[in-house]
């Protein structure tokens, strides 16, 4: 696949140049470039991100760094199969935890919440940093809801991170899946007041929490106004009208007659 002449793969993280070091210059090059472009296109056209990382993992298998942009790119296509193996593969590689939570979020779109809430009481979930742990928060609820167990969802979100004011990058993302959880519940009054609260923490448009927000408020969004009639194209003669005036001709010569 092309590779854009503005990508020099010189924009990668310096970890990930640091690993492609074990490579010959002119493949690690090729390599940091493909991964490059899967950073660039993963949010806004991730099949294409996905592409290119199979073209980075043709070329560096054995590079830890390759396998996760793999995965991530495969999770965001939801070939979540593929991703969970990318995943284990990168975590083997380096011996972390930090991939944890989304090999649990693969599980549950392999349709194995089961699999996903057993991940999230493993000893693995302890050794995650704070931003880890709410993930896997995030990810245990979400495997609650797939059973079913709409309560015990929402019990799973409520936690000194939830209660906290303070906004965290996982602040809006919590907020929003509990008020999420609370609306399914039927408890559309808690709900409100945790979107608006979610809306607060949302800084970066992360969320739809405003329209949700809105759409609970009774507020309709409209595109754009349609006119009840279709104005004639600047001229031309309204079809209606030619009729009435042939109408008026009409009546005419039979007085005439």
């Amino acid at each position: 696949m092309p590779i854009p002449e503005d990508v020099t793969g010189e924009e990668i993280d310096k970890d990930v140049r640091q690993e492609l070091q074990s490579l010959p210059k002119t493949l690690a090059e090729d390599v940091a470039k493909n991964l490059v472009m899967v950073a660039r296109l993963i949010d806004e056209d991730p099949e294409r991100a996905y592409a290119y990382s199979r073209i980075a993992l043709r070329l560096a298998s054995r590079v830890a760094a390759v396998r996760e942009a793999a995965g991530f790119a495969a999770y965001a296509t939801q070939k979540y199969a593929e991703a969970l193996a990318e995943f284990r593969a990168a975590r083997r590689m380096t011996g972390t935890v930090e991939l944890w939570p989304l090999m649990a979020d693969c599980e549950r779109g392999l349709g194995r919440p089961e699999k996903a809430l057993d991940m999230a009481g493993a000893p693995e979930v302890q050794k995650l940093d704070k931003a880890g742990q709410v993930e896997m928060r995030l990810v245990a609820a979400g495997a609650r809801r797939d059973m079913g167990q709409l309560d015990a969802a929402i019990v799973t979100l409520q936690s000194s991170e939830l209660a906290s004011n303070s906004v965290q990058p996982w602040t809006a993302r919590l907020r929003y899946a509990y008020a999420d959880a609370l609306l399914a519940a039927g408890r559309e009054g808690e709900a409100r007041e945790w979107f608006a609260k979610a809306v607060e923490a949302d800084r970066d448009g992360s969320t739809d929490a405003s329209d949700r927000l809105a759409e609970l408020d009774g507020v309709e969004f409209m595109d754009a106004l349609v006119e009840d009639e279709v104005a004639p194209v600047d001229g031309a003669v309204d079809s209606r009208d030619e009729q009435d005036e042939q109408d008026e001709q009409d009546a005419r010569d039979d007085d005439k007659d």
